[in-house]
């Protein structure tokens, strides 16, 4: 321990940056519709991207769509006022389905925000 450092040394870390390379989170922050309503980077997990490949696989649904609906409920929940310590909770229907999400807001890599799209029971 040191004055710089009172927790002692880092035993193991996990960057946003590994995460995303292992595919374990998603990067969405290309994605037009993404971009037009969010200004920090924006990741999904695996778990949610699952059910956007799956939502996909059916007649007229597209990428730029589904997050525009993820986008748009999640706004609507961030204006409502349904927010907890960083997280906004709120529902969307995907291809004709409901689902449950939460979207984190918190530090990255670096103290700069960035934005975690992930079902309600992940961390």
């Amino acid at each position: 321990m040191t004055q710089d450092n009172p927790f002692g040394e880092v035993v193991y870390s996990y960057t946003r940056k590994q995460a995303i390379e292992d595919g374990v989170l998603v990067d969405l922050s290309a994605i037009e519709t993404i971009k037009e309503h969010w200004k920090y980077p924006f990741a999904c997990t695996a778990t949610v991207w699952a059910i956007i490949e799956a939502a996909l696989q059916k007649d007229g649904q597209d990428l730029n769509g589904i997050c525009h609906d993820i986008s748009w409920m999640a706004l609507i929940a961030v204006r409502t006022g349904r927010q907890d310590a960083g997280q906004i909770h709120f529902k969307v229907i995907i291809a004709g389905t409901k689902h449950a999400l939460k979207l984190h807001i918190g530090p990255g890599d670096t103290p700069a925000p960035v934005l975690t799209l992930m079902l309600p029971n992940e961390d």
